[in-house]
């Protein structure tokens, strides 16, 4: 084997120190989540018999899916300094809509799809219209649709749940399988690929960013902040269409009561991931890791047979320790210079 001279093992040492203080510096809280899912996996692998089997990886990742789509899109939202609190809401219409389209009305299953999706995409222009053109806070809006669109839910429904054809393409969509990978895991893995690509490597990723961090900048450069936001609402209640549709695939039905408070997991996953709450700051990365996270503590907590009173208690206090020493490391810099 060829010996590495002196210099190019001190070099190999420069690279590899360059590239964690590179990390380190610029990555922090992406690099905290990355310990904290590590930290999490080895936990139940030592405490239960079969977290690290590839079935109940795949079965993580399938229930994750849904919670990836939606938070991909909130990434975008948060960044920009703004919140969707309507996602579950949105999500519930969105499966009952398809649902009652085509047990109800008769409609194909394709244009029932597409339908829920429109749907999904006049609320978020009514969302951005209201929060970017007439001022009102983006809190308010969402949080009243919030109810709204669960009513919405409640009245197609009348309480029930509407039963999806099991062999249509919907149920595909939530149930299938490509090459050994669930189907829902393929569209999130989709989504997360174009979203880390439009906020990293697009005029539309900066153009986010700016408007978290310095809207006036950004206006006065001559970019539309209105048509900015209002085009991250859009994708947000589509993103929560879409999951929406996933989970109605998954459970075989359309139902008012799915996605109750699925909008909070979406939060805390971006929020996880070292997406800053009071905008300028986001990562896709981060977003990933957060969502892993949340499903593999939710995950673990019911394979170590934790009761299920306990079990949202235990899963809130860790998410909040975490997001807590996540926020603790971002900040660290900032109480340095003060």
């Amino acid at each position: 084997m060829p010996r590495v001279s002196a210099t190019e093992a001190a070099s190999l040492r420069y690279v590899k120190q360059s590239f964690w203080k590179d990390a380190l510096t610029n990555h922090p809280g992406v690099i905290s989540i990355a310990v904290f899912v590590l930290v999490v996996a080895t936990t139940f692998s030592i405490i239960t018999d079969n977290f690290l089997t590839v079935h109940n990886l795949l079965a993580v990742l399938r229930q994750a899916a849904p919670l990836c789509i939606a938070a991909a899109a909130m990434t975008f939202v948060i960044t920009t300094g703004g919140i969707d609190l309507s996602v579950g809401s949105v999500g519930a219409v969105a499966g009952v809509l398809a649902s009652t389209a085509m047990h109800g009305w008769g409609v194909p299953v394709l244009p029932a799809i597409m339908l829920a999706l429109l749907v999904g995409a006049c609320i978020g222009s009514v969302h951005g219209y209201l929060i970017a053109f007439q001022g009102i806070p983006p809190f308010i809006v969402t949080l009243t649709s919030l109810f709204i669109y669960r009513g919405v839910a409640l009245l197609l429904t009348e309480g029930y749940s509407i039963p999806i054809p099991s062999d249509s393409i919907l149920a595909f969509l939530g149930r299938g399988w490509v090459l050994g990978i669930p189907m829902p895991v393929l569209l999130a893995g989709a989504t997360l690929v174009a979203a880390y690509i439009a906020l990293n490597h697009t005029r539309f990723g900066r153009y986010v960013v700016g408007v978290g961090s310095n809207a006036e900048g950004v206006r006065r450069s001559g970019v539309s902040i209105r048509k900015v936001r209002t085009l991250v609402y859009i994708w947000s209640s589509v993103a929560a269409a879409a999951a929406g549709l996933i989970l109605t695939a998954r459970l075989g039905s359309g139902s008012a009561n799915q996605g109750v408070m699925f909008e909070l997991d979406v939060i805390a996953a971006v929020v996880l991931g070292s997406t800053s709450l009071f905008g300028g700051r986001g990562s896709i990365v981060g977003t990933i890791l957060g969502v892993l996270a949340i499903s593999m503590i939710v995950n673990g907590l019911i394979l170590a047979h934790v009761s299920p009173y306990y079990t949202q208690i235990a899963t809130g206090l860790i998410i909040i320790l975490a997001i807590w020493f996540n926020t603790w490391l971002l900040d660290r810099p900032a109480r340095r210079v003060g």
